[in-house]
Order: structure tokens, then C-alpha cells, then sequence
């Protein structure tokens, strides 16, 4: 029988088994514990060093150990841009501005299939490697039973007792040795006895076992039009202390070992999107080789010290209560309903813990799932969906101090700018690169899922946001020049692709879509000129312009964007005085898409101020209202960020509530958190859980509108806190404590010098020895230039009532780069 003891006895047992890892109230922070194994995936602990991720279940008798590797997906190199489109999407165009908008559709259904027609593709799945199982006769019985997952040194535990006898497990992705380890121990010598074994569902795979090691290898599926071509090769050496292995078909058995230690190795023959020349049984050979030898403890040592240099930059604390002292799946179950300050500090860092984990430097950006993907055919192919989910992974790169983790994104996004030449030429007859609502391993750049889903040639375009965004943190010029090309072929084809509007007054995109919204019964989405596109190009056009400048490059260019730029339409507040989603005034009241698309410019662009901009910050209000806050997980996880953008922190935290609640069924908009507190969209999606951990960081910091506010959007619910390494724009690093919803310390760090401007509460009265001055105009730090959006055109049925803005003063004083600055609230 499983132990049902009180969590107390628990962590005392855990406490004696971890020494000299002590759980101190500041490290139980930083665990996801539980008190019985997990049930199933959703319950099952990640581990990831960015190219290999695992599943840890914790199961005494029967352990499973999921695997994945970044570049094992379906398929094989190939772009899937159409022939012969073009005329068709004119058609659709022309369609569209004769006011024909269901015969537009049809025409775009028709060309672009729900189904990819013969020669092309919709997208490759990533896929799974498979399963190590480690089988332990007679462990079935067990009793004080403990697993955790530390996210402050990267490492999954599991301990429970049989028979008098305590085992212990230890699992990590090594940062340092690019191995999956595990060790086994156990309180008696000789006690340990179980077999090894490997599987997978892929259909073409062999198992091999030597003397020293087991062998999985295999090619990976085969979709549409595109044969599997990913070969890769897992490979399993144990090391032991004691005890005998025996080789038993193509599986290992162990007897009576004192210690043992898996090292679990994976190598594919992916070297770029177009280029599968690599030889996977030397890399992982390779790789496993020089990975024996390192001693175990300062594998270990070695892996979390690298871990941390990323994990340590931010801390964050939040208060506690009696909810801390409970395992985290009860903590999830009840967190709606029970004050657990803790669990949003624990899933802050839990967020960072992914994005370090899934996301590093030289590798594949982060996918729909991060890197942790049982299956075969995932939901959504765990591609990258560039429509919200993956800019949404990024969102907290450079506001929670991982900037470095942004690089993956960037190099995909450099592929993506050469095959995006081909839909850009072919499908448009346009200059520069395009992509739509969809990517894969391949850097695939055209349709996706359809006329319906897919005719959005806007990816690109937001993507190429996370380029200007990270500059504006960092300030490198160097890094602009490396990405300059992207910014300026996203400027080119956008400036060849506009057309005026009927009227003649505006340039818009036809055809587009609002994301996966539609606006017409019969599921009509297909238009022109929508909010998000304007404002998309709004950025794509600026960002271009100022990179041009601070380069001096590209001058006469520059001038034709300027002057195309001045015909975008501006944002416009409907009937029900909401921000309308299309260019006519279509929006519905009763409509609760998960997709609120053109609050794009309220967050994570910043077109939309409440302090510059009330009309169009109440109008966002209204449609936020309207659309509700229960949703799918990521979609919550964006409201997050827009009702911190609305200086609303109670709405921020209900919310964050919402997001951390366990999810309704397995469709709709049900979405929530796992036991093991990922993201259910459902089902799991990861975009959601680095939505809200941007969200809590904008709730506490904003540098946005020109100025860096601090405590914008504090909710009632967390009075008294301190954070420490958050970043913001202009290189500033930012030090706080609060205490009964008030500022008490603040110190600033700047990396880069210049202006520091700071938009505090009224009451707030900083003390220090620096001389401070009352901000007036426009901040004249380059890296807090705030661009004017044209005055909203209003229906004459829209009711403005005002949008109240709270109390606040603006400070600002000059800094030198390496110095640090401290205040004190009086």
C-alpha cells in the first residue's frame, strides 16, 4: 500500500535522503513535490538540456523514462509553396473588394485545401525517440514515497522504501555533457536488482545489446509527401558498483548492484533544415564516450553550476502560507479557492526553468511542446505556430533575464528568411521573405492547415519583433547588423504586397485573416486590412526604419517606407465601443475566441498606452470583457499580460488564477494546468505556462511606453514581496522590495548608461544621494522612443465613459554603464 502519511513525514524522510540537500523554506520554493508516482504523462516530471528532454514518472516497479531529441521530426528537407497561386490569391483580393467575402473564402478553400493537396505538405510532427524502462521485481509494495523535481539545480528525484530498504533516484539532463543521467541507489548493499530496456513506436527501429551497452536506432515517419529521413541513434551504458549485468535478448539484467548509473545518449544525422549528412551513431557514440568520463558527483556539479548561471540571474519571492506545505498537484487543485502566494513565485520560475531547459543557444527554438513530446503524431504536430504560440514561448526571454535563450529563435528565423524568398516570389510576386501561420524543422514557408487557417501571411512579421525587442534590451549594434537583412526583407515585401482598400484611402493586406477568427457565418475569415496586420506592419515598417537609421543603410528605402507607412489605416472603436478586430465594424459582443488577435497592440507590441492612448485602452477593456477570461491555457496566459498592460492587477491575478486551475475535459475552453504544472491548452501546450511567466513579470515591471514603471499592476493578493534581476529595455536591471503594496527599496543596475526614467505611484517619495529630476517630454534615452500611432476613428455608436488612470509621477536621472543606483521609499 502507498503511504498516506501526512507531508510532514515526507519531507523528513526527503530531508534525510537528499543530504546535504536540505529543504530550507527558500529551496521547498523551488520543488514540484509529490507523494505518489505519476499516474500519467501529464503527471510525469520534465527534465531538458535544449537538445534532449525526458519525462521522469517516478514509478517504483516500472519506471519510465520518456525521451526526446530536438531534431527527430517526420519527413525531410522541402519547402511546401505552392505553384501557380498567384492569380488565385489576386482573385481572392478582388473578391474581397467587391464586398464578396463568402465567394472570397470558397476560392481560398479551394486553393489552399483542409487537406495538403498531392506534392506538398501542412507541416512535419516532431517526434518522439521513445522510452527507457527500468523493471524492479517485488517493488510493486512500497511505502514513504517522495519525488520532486528541483528547479534549482535541474535535477528530478525519486525515493521510496521496500521492505525496510530506501531506494533513491536521481535523473538529469546534463547541460555540461549533452547526456541524459540516472543514478541508482540504495540504503543496503547489493539491494539493487532490476532490468533495462528500450522501446519506441516509430515503425522502422532496431534494438541491439553488447556487453557494455544497449542500441535503439531508427529513421523517423513518413507524412504527406515527404518520406521520414531523420535517422537517429540511442544508446544506454550502465556503470555499476557491485552487483552483476547480464545481457537478456535486447535488454540488460542487474543483480544485486550497490550503485548504478545510467548514461543515455542520442545522435541524428540533422546538421541544418536542408542538410542530413551527420553520422548518428558517432555523435551519440561520441558524445556517451566522453561523458564516462566524468566522475558522477562532478557531472553532476558541473551541470547545475551552468544551469545556474542562467537560473540564478532572477529571484523571486511572493510571501507564503500553509499551502506551501503541501504537495503541488493539491496545491494546483486548490490554488483558486486558497491563498498560495508561493505557487506563482514557484511557477515564475518554473517558466524560466523551461525556457533554459528547452531553449539554448546553438540548438532549435522552442516548439509547441518545448521538447517533450510522447507521441508519434502530437497534437498540432508540436510544430511551430507562428500565429501566437511561438512568439509566445519568448515573450519572457529578455524581461526575466534569459536573453541568450532568444538565439534559437534568431538562427530559425535566418532560415526562414531564405526559404520565405520562395513563398514570397511565387505565391505574392514579391520582394523579401514571407512566411504564414506555420514552421517545422524543414523551415517550410507556405500555406498551413488550409485556406481557413493558413491564408495569413503575417508570421514573418511577428517573429521578426523578437529581433527589435531583443536589440532594445541589449543595445548591441553588432547583433542589428547580423539580423538587419531579416528586418529589411520583412520591410520589402510588405512594402510590394499592399494594396489600397476600396475606398483609396488605406494600404491594407489582402488576403489575410484575424487568426482563426471569422466574422461571417459558414466560417468566413478570409479579409483585408485587419487590426492585427496594420498594426504588425506598424512595427515590422518602424523597426526597419530605425534600424536603417542607427545603421546608416538603406536611406532612399527608408523614405518609401516612411511614406507607405502613413496610409496604414488606424486603429478604429467599434459600436459596442470595442477595438475593432476588422477593418468594418464586424466585431460581435457574444464572440469568445480564444484568439483576441488585435490586442496585438496593446501586448506584446505597445501601440496601446492607457497613458497615451485612454479611448483605445477602454475599447481593449470592453473586448476583453467580452471575450471572457476562462479560455484555452495559452490564451489565459496572453490575458495575463494585456490586463497587466490595463494596470489592472486584481484582473491580472484572477487570471493568473484561472491559468493555475486544473483543466475541464480535453477540448473547448477548458484550458488550465497540469499536476505537474504545464500548460494544458488542452492538451498540453507549453506556450501557455511562458505566457503567464512574461504576464507576473509585467505586473511587476513595464518599460514599454517609454519610461519604466514599476509596480504597475501589483494585485491586492500579493501585498508584500521582492524580486531581484528582472530586465528591462535599455539595459537596466531592476532590484525591488514592496510591503503592504507599497515600493520600500529600489535599486537600478545599467548595463548600457543613458537617461533612467522611472513612472512611479504618486505617494512614492525616493531617497538617495543622486540627483533626480521631474521627466518632461519624450525620454531621449534611443532605447525608449515611443512612435505616435494615428488618433483612432470612433463610431458614432460607441459610448466612452473614460478610462481612469491611477496617480503617478515621472522621475528621471543620467546613469554610466556598470554603475548601480539605490533608493529607499520614505
Amino acid at each position: 500500500m502507498r503511504n498516506k502519511n501526512m507531508l510532514k513525514t515526507i519531507l523528513l524522510a526527503a530531508t534525510v535522503l537528499f543530504a546535504p540537500w536540505t529543504l530550507l523554506h527558500a529551496q521547498q520554493e523551488l520543488k514540484l513535490i509529490y507523494d505518489k508516482p505519476a499516474a500519467d504523462w501529464n503527471e510525469a516530471l520534465p527534465i531538458g538540456n535544449s537538445r534532449l528532454g525526458a519525462m521522469v514518472f517516478g514509478n517504483p516497479a516500472k519506471e519510465q523514462i520518456q525521451l526526446n531529441e530536438e531534431t527527430i521530426w517526420a519527413g525531410e528537407p522541402g519547402n511546401n509553396v505552392p505553384k501557380n497561386t498567384y492569380d488565385k490569391i489576386v482573385a481572392i483580393r478582388k473578391l474581397l473588394a467587391e464586398g464578396k467575402a463568402k465567394e472570397a473564402q470558397d476560392l481560398s478553400n479551394a486553393t489552399f485545401p483542409r487537406q495538403a493537396p498531392d506534392g506538398l505538405d501542412y507541416g512535419m510532427p516532431y517526434q518522439t525517440f521513445g522510452s527507457l524502462w527500468l523493471n524492479f521485481p517485488g517493488h510493486e509494495t512500497f511505502h514513504d514515497f517522495y519525488r520532486e523535481l528541483d528547479i534549482q539545480d535541474a535535477v528530478a528525484r525519486t525515493s521510496y522504501k521496500v521492505d525496510g530498504v530506501q531506494y533513491n533516484r536521481e535523473v538529469f539532463a546534463s547541460f555540461t555533457d549533452d547526456v541524459v543521467i540516472v543514478r541508482l541507489t540504495s540504503s543496503k548493499k547489493n539491494a539493487l536488482s532490476f532490468s533495462i530496456g528500450l522501446s519506441t513506436p516509430h515503425k522502422m527501429h532496431a534494438l541491439t545489446a553488447t556487453k557494455k551497452q544497449l542500441s535503439l536506432s531508427g529513421t523517423s515517419g513518413s507524412v504527406d509527401s515527404k518520406t521520414g529521413k531523420v535517422n537517429f541513434e540511442g544508446m544506454v551504458r550502465p556503470a555499476l558498483k557491485g552487483g552483476q549485468l547480464t545481457v537478456n535478448g535486447n535488454s540488460f539484467d542487474i543483480k544485486d548492484a550497490d550503485e548504478v548509473i545510467l548514461y543515455i545518449s542520442i545522435g541524428t544525422n540533422f546538421n541544418r533544415y536542408n542538410d542530413l549528412s551527420g553520422d548518428p551513431s558517432k555523435r551519440a557514440q561520441t558524445i556517451l564516450d566522453k561523458a564516462l568520463r566524468v566522475k558522477y558527483d562532478k557531472a553532476l556539479a558541473n551541470h547545475s553550476q551552468k544551469y545556474q548561471r542562467f537560473f540564478n540571474r532572477v529571484h523571486l519571492d511572493l510571501g507564503t502560507s500553509a499551502q506551501a506545505n503541501k504537495t503541488t498537484d493539491v496545491r494546483v487543485q486548490e490554488f483558486a479557492t486558497a491563498h498560495d502566494p508561493a505557487l506563482v513565485s514557484l511557477y515564475f520560475q518554473f517558466g524560466r526553468y523551461l525556457l533554459i531547459s528547452s531553449s539554448q543557444p546553438g540548438g532549435q527554438p522552442a516548439n509547441l511542446q518545448g521538447i517533450w513530446n510522447e507521441k508519434l503524431s502530437p497534437p498540432w504536430d508540436s510544430k511551430y505556430t507562428v500565429n501566437i504560440n511561438t512568439e509566445m514561448n519568448y515573450w519572457p526571454a529578455e524581461v526575466t533575464n534569459l536573453s541568450e535563450m532568444h538565439e534559437p529563435l534568431f538562427s530559425m528565423l535566418e532560415d526562414l528568411s531564405l526559404t520565405g524568398q520562395e513563398s514570397a516570389r511565387e505565391m505574392y510576386h514579391a520582394r523579401g521573405w514571407n512566411m504564414h501561420h506555420n514552421t517545422d524543422l524543414w523551415r517550410i514557408t507556405g500555406v498551413v492547415d488550409g485556406g481557413y487557417y493558413g491564408m495569413w501571411p503575417m508570421g514573418g512579421a511577428w517573429l521578426s519583433q523578437h529581433i527589435w525587442q531583443h536589440y532594445l534590451y541589449n543595445g548591441q549594434t553588432s547583433f542589428l547588423q547580423k539580423y538587419y537583412d531579416i528586418l529589411k526583407g520583412k520591410a520589402l515585401f510588405y512594402l510590394d504586397i499592399l494594396h489600397e482598400d476600396p475606398s483609396g484611402q488605406w494600404l491594407v493586406v489582402s488576403p489575410s485573416m484575424s487568426p482563426e477568427n471569422s466574422y461571417l457565418p459558414g466560417s468566413v475569415g478570409v479579409s483585408a486590412g485587419t487590426t492585427m496586420d496594420n498594426q504588425l506592419i506598424f512595427d515590422v515598417f518602424h523597426n526597419f526604419i530605425d534600424a536603417a537609421k542607427i545603421l546608416g543603410l538603406d536611406a532612399p528605402l527608408a523614405d518609401s517606407v516612411k511614406a507607405t507607412l502613413d496610409r496604414l489605416p488606424p486603429m478604429q472603436i467599434g459600436q459596442h465601443t470595442q477595438l475593432q478586430e476588422w477593418l468594418e465594424d464586424l466585431d460581435k459582443t457574444t464572440d469568445q475566441h480564444r484568439h483576441i488577435s488585435h490586442l496585438y497592440g496593446l501586448y506584446p507590441a505597445g501601440q496601446i498606452s492607457p497613458f497615451r492612448n485612454p479611448d483605445l485602452t477602454e475599447a481593449a477593456v470592453n473586448s476583453l470583457i467580452y471575450r471572457g477570461d476562462k479560455s484555452t491555457g495559452w490564451s489565459m496566459g496572453w490575458k495575463v499580460n494585456w490586463w497587466a498592460r490595463l494596470l489592472d492587477g486584481n484582473q491580472t491575478y484572477k487570471l493568473i488564477q484561472e491559468q493555475l486551475s486544473p483543466p475541464v475535459g480535453d477540448k473547448g475552453q477548458g484550458g488550465g494546468t497540469y499536476p505537474n504544472l504545464l500548460d494544458a491548452h488542452p492538451p498540453f501546450q507549453i506556450d501557455g505556462n511562458f505566457g503567464c511567466t512574461s504576464g507576473i513579470a509585467e505586473m511587476l515591471v513595464q518599460s514599454y511606453d517609454g519610461n519604466i514603471f514599476i509596480l504597475p499592476a501589483l494585485p491586492d493578493a500579493l501585498p508584500h514581496g521582492s524580486v531581484s534581476g528582472l530586465k528591462v529595455r535599455g539595459g537596466f536591471e531592476i532590484d525591488m522590495t514592496w510591503a503592504d503594496s507599497k515600493l520600500k527599496t529600489l535599486t537600478i543596475k545599467s548595463t548600457l548608461g543613458g537617461n533612467c526614467r522611472l513612472r512611479l505611484a504618486q505617494e512614492t517619495n525616493l531617497k538617495s544621494d543622486l540627483m533626480m529630476d521631474i521627466a518632461e517630454g519624450e525620454n531621449q534615452n534611443p532605447f525608449y522612443r515611443v512612435h505616435p500611432i494615428k488618433d483612432p476613428l470612433i463610431s458614432a455608436k460607441a459610448n466612452l465613459k473614460g478610462f481612469k488612470l491611477p496617480e503617478t509621477k515621472l522621475i528621471e536621472f543620467d546613469t554610466k554603464a556598470g554603475d548601480t543606483y539605490t533608493f529607499v521609499n520614505q
